[in-house]
């Protein structure tokens, strides 16, 4: 299907007028296509390899042999409107989440036999503090999570782009399922009611006020979550990456992060209580679109 282009007005009151004519359109739109989106940057930890460890190993960046990856990754965000004036409510992946059993981490969206790197993966959602991802934010967003334990058997390049820490960015594959138009105008009875639902939700609110309108998703399926380039919301720390070695690191490149123990991971699901811990994190804007 060939996306819609919202075109230029001369005015914001033009600009709606077209929206409300093309609702029913753009909505189909957006739940036809399987959106992807936002970016993750990664703050790396390393643990020892089990002395009898027989698996097979790549050097990293360090020369250290690594055997296993266990990673924590944050996919995605809520209660920001991103560069398609969407912005995913608390609650969005609750039912996708009870639903689906298997999850998987793929190389920049291939959801083929090539592409997928681990079907290793827990996922869930948590609640953390924009204050903790260092955003310039109040309150919480819930955060989509992915456990994910990472060999080279299914995916032998990009367990080498883990294995060097060279992957900074990762991204959710979805598709949307329930979605509102909210408009700042109470002109349009149903749209402004939706805005003043929504609008005391998003982070950053004085970007929605500045355009007039978005977009709130409250319910979307998970596809994939992928190791991508670049994505388009910046508030997406990871949280802690191990890696199974042949030494431990020094204290002086170690995460201030406690390390999460590295049990094998299994495909299910469950909410958590929100985060205490401190974790250092590092951002990366985009600027896209």
């Amino acid at each position: 299907m060939r996306k819609t282009q919202i075109p230029t007005f001369a005015n914001k009151s033009e600009k709606f007028d077209w929206l409300i004519a093309n609702k029913s359109l753009l909505i189909a739109e957006k739940k036809a296509e399987n959106k992807e989106a936002d970016a993750i940057v990664y703050t790396p930890e390393v643990a020892s390899k089990a002395e009898n460890s027989t698996e097979k190993t790549v050097l990293n960046e360090d020369g250290l042999e690594v055997n296993k990856i266990v990673a924590k990754l944050v996919i995605n965000t809520t209660n920001v409107m991103d560069s398609h004036s969407d912005v995913h409510m608390k609650g969005i992946w609750k039912k996708s989440l009870s639903e689906q059993s298997q999850f998987y981490l793929c190389q920049e969206h291939s959801l083929t036999f090539a592409g997928i790197i681990t079907d290793k993966v827990k996922a869930y959602t948590k609640s953390i503090s924009w204050a903790q991802l260092k955003a310039p934010f109040e309150g919480t967003t819930e955060a989509l999570m992915f456990d994910a334990e990472i060999d080279e058997s299914r995916n032998e390049f990009m367990f080498e782009q883990y294995a060097n820490r060279w992957v900074k960015n990762h991204s959710v594959g979805m598709r949307y399922v329930k979605i509102f138009l909210c408009i700042n105008d109470n002109h349009y009875s149903e749209e402004y009611a939706n805005w003043e639902k929504y609008i005391p939700e998003v982070a950053n609110r004085a970007d929605a006020e500045e355009q007039g309108y978005f977009w709130a998703v409250t319910e979307a399926k998970i596809i994939e979550g992928s190791a991508v380039v670049r994505g388009s919301n910046p508030w997406t720390p990871v949280q802690s990456q191990i890696d199974d070695t042949t030494e431990p690191m020094d204290d002086s490149a170690a995460c201030t992060t406690p390390k999460p123990k590295a049990e094998p991971l299994d495909s299910t699901q469950k909410e958590e209580t929100p985060m205490v811990e401190t974790t250092k994190g590092t951002f990366l804007n985009p600027n896209l679109y």
